[in-house]
């Protein structure tokens, strides 16, 4: 089950918070409506890498079921009872996310990574003394946790240059089991072993964006891209609260997308008689669609050896 539906199945199962009768009730008949809308999107094929006629059309069903459960996931009695520290609302995004993107990463294999998760940010060495150093390198990988990721996940061995156990081929070789835990490596001999996710698109979800959260967007955005120059960063959320005043060009992500076209109003006053909530739009999907798509599918060349012969280098 994907990051939605688990995060109502561990409301379900949880036997000391939202075990009252209103919210299991409440959780009953949200998790009905979620089986609708995710046998609704499985149903539904495409789009993939390879551009045909029909993929704007598929977008378009796809935020149609989207805006069906939004509306019905939003109403104030389960916005009230799930506040934003439950990410009931806010994994509504990610799982979407999950559906248009899941067949065109698909058409790239099964190794493929797509969802949520801890992306490679940077590597250190920490041996606990210099006698262990020259053993073995142990290299700690840090890691950022993204809503959304498409990429891979990349193993990568070290092993000190000339290690002791780097002996004769009658020495008995010494074998440790191997971690599969992303933080903690795996040893075989004198060798580490590590695993962590590439991204080639990390995507952010937002329910609302102010200038706070740019600039943290903005400067895990800068560290993605100073690790993988490739790595594409957006930002995505329902309500934008910024104002004229901000400069959107001097951050560092690639994108922002609005997908309601509307400005932040807080949750309270969004449930009085005279607002008026703005759809999501399917337009601004599928511009996010064909931006993501177009990022995979095109080549990445740069560099001082391509641009050299054009004679501009970036």
């Amino acid at each position: 089950m994907l990051v939605h539906g688990s995060n109502l199945e561990q409301k379900l199962r949880s036997a000391a918070k939202y075990s009252d009768d209103e919210s299991r009730q409440f959780l009953a008949e949200i998790l009905a409506h979620y089986k609708e809308w995710e046998s609704s999107n499985e149903t539904l094929v495409g789009p993939g890498a390879q551009v045909e006629p029909d993929d704007e059309e598929v977008v378009r069903q796809r935020v149609e079921l989207l805006v069906v459960y939004k509306d019905f996931i939003d109403q104030q009695k389960y916005a009230e009872k799930f506040d934003s520290r439950s990410n009931l609302h806010s994994t509504v995004l990610e799982e979407f996310l999950h559906y248009l993107f899941r067949d065109l990463v698909a058409s790239f294999g099964e190794s493929a990574l797509i969802g949520k998760s801890h992306t490679f940010k940077d590597i250190f060495f920490a041996a606990p003394r210099y006698s262990e150093m020259v053993r073995r390198p142990y290299a700690r990988i840090e890691r950022k946790d993204h809503d959304f990721v498409i990429g891979t996940t990349v193993e990568a061995s070290f092993r000190s240059r000339k290690s002791p156990s780097m002996g004769t081929e009658e020495e008995e070789v010494v074998v440790s089991e191997a971690a599969e835990e992303y933080d903690e490596p795996a040893l075989l001999d004198d060798v580490e072993s590590h695993l962590f996710d590439v991204p080639a698109v990390a995507i952010e979800c937002k329910t609302y964006l102010d200038k706070s959260m740019l600039e943290g967007s903005s400067r895990a955005a800068e560290e993605l891209k100073a690790r993988n120059p490739n790595g594409l960063y957006l930002i995505v959320m329902e309500w934008i609260k910024l104002s004229e005043a901000v400069n959107l060009r001097k951050y560092k992500v690639d994108q922002i997308y609005v997908l309601r076209k509307q400005k932040n109003t807080d949750r309270e006053f969004r449930f009085l008689p005279g607002y008026v909530k703005k759809p999501i739009d399917s337009e601004v999907v599928w511009h996010l669609f064909s931006t993501v798509r177009s990022h995979l599918t095109e080549d990445w060349l740069g560099g001082v050896e391509y641009g050299i012969d054009r004679g501009w280098l970036v």
